[in-house]
């Protein structure tokens, strides 16, 4: 009986150590390339130009994990998706990793087969008006028609929002971004409501961005990061640990330009983080120089969020609550030990 029950226990170990979506790494590899499921509509997270060359904050995350697993940030094949169809894409293996300006919620950590990798941006949701309303506040948004993406947070958001202050409103919905964007502007809703994030990158690109305002109420939390599939581990670590990097490097002034010289540091935290010493290239199953590529060929956490969506690009978003935990904020790296 102990053997038998020895052996069904063996088994039982075998099977949960050996996930159907283990090895993402080593495809990625073979392949030579990383896949990375993207928003192809949101000004300075992801959109690609006329010549089919992404740019935005998500995108260099992606490119930071190519620059980690396979040396060359420049080896990302990005598959624009839209809010329905992001995380079928990535249950399915269309994608390696989806960066997307998606939200970290327990239904989908839990029921979808996915995992969040940690968040890169904390945002949260709002509205966006016509500045001839005069609407100062939420509150008085009571019968509104509002715009909206599908397969969003932003849904079950605005259904909370008004039950709980009382109000009604009529949602209209729209697959994509950019059908959202349209049909606001040709004023087939009162309101538009997403991220913030995503109403100031919108609003920029409007033939008459003037005339719209976000108002100051914000009705949720929207921790928007990196997923990957549930029982890869390896995987999973990569993609959180590539975001601790450039969080890491940021809080110890290393950056893009530097990165050769501080390897000369004496600072114990940032010759563990460069692989001068220690073992974290190995811990994640990549080389020693693997957070070394990612700074050297991407940047720090601030690099990548300056020049995409802060104070160096057209939508000068604040760090705010993006800040270090040393700034005041809530990006924090845990130690490299």
């Amino acid at each position: 009986m102990q053997k038998l029950m020895a052996g069904v226990l063996g088994a039982a170990i075998a099977v949960y150590a050996c996930p159907v979506w283990a090895g993402t790494l080593d495809e990625v590899k073979a392949k030579g390339v990383l896949t990375c499921g993207t928003n192809p509509a949101t000004a300075g997270f992801s959109v690609p130009d006329n010549d089919g060359k992404w740019t935005g904050f998500v995108v260099d995350y992606c490119r930071a994990v190519a620059a980690g697993v396979l040396g060359d940030a420049t080896k990302v094949k990005f598959i624009p998706l839209n809010a329905k169809d992001r995380f079928t894409a990535l249950q399915s293996g269309e994608i390696d990793i989806l960066a997307h300006n998606a939200t970290w919620t327990s239904s989908r950590d839990t029921s979808l087969g996915i995992i969040f990798a940690g968040t890169y941006f904390y945002d949260g949701q709002g509205f966006m008006v016509r500045k001839s309303e005069n609407i100062q506040s939420a509150k008085a948004l009571d019968g509104a028609s509002i715009c909206v993406s599908q397969g969003t947070t932003a849904e079950l958001n605005l259904a909370d929002y008004f039950r709980t202050n009382g109000m009604t409103y009529s949602a209209v919905g729209f697959a994509d971004e950019e059908a959202v964007i349209k049909a606001y502007e040709e004023g087939r809703c009162d309101v538009f409501s997403a991220d913030t994030s995503s109403l100031n990158a919108a609003r920029i690109r409007m033939a008459k961005p003037d005339e719209n305002i976000v108002l100051p109420e914000i009705i949720s939390k929207e921790p928007l990061g990196p997923a990957v599939r549930q029982g890869d581990d390896q995987w999973l670590n990569i993609a959180k640990w590539t975001l601790n990097v450039m969080l890491a490097a940021e809080e110890f002034g290393v950056t893009s330009k530097n990165v050769d010289e501080m390897k000369n540091s004496g600072d114990p935290n940032i010759r563990r983080l460069l692989g001068v010493e220690g073992s974290f290239g190995k811990d994640v199953g990549l080389g020693a120089t693997w957070s070394q590529d990612i700074i050297k060929q991407v940047g720090n956490y601030s690099e990548i969020f300056e020049r995409s969506i802060g104070k160096e690009s057209p939508l000068r978003i604040e760090r705010g609550v993006n800040a270090l935990w040393s700034a005041g904020g809530l990006q924090y790296a845990p130690p490299i030990r």
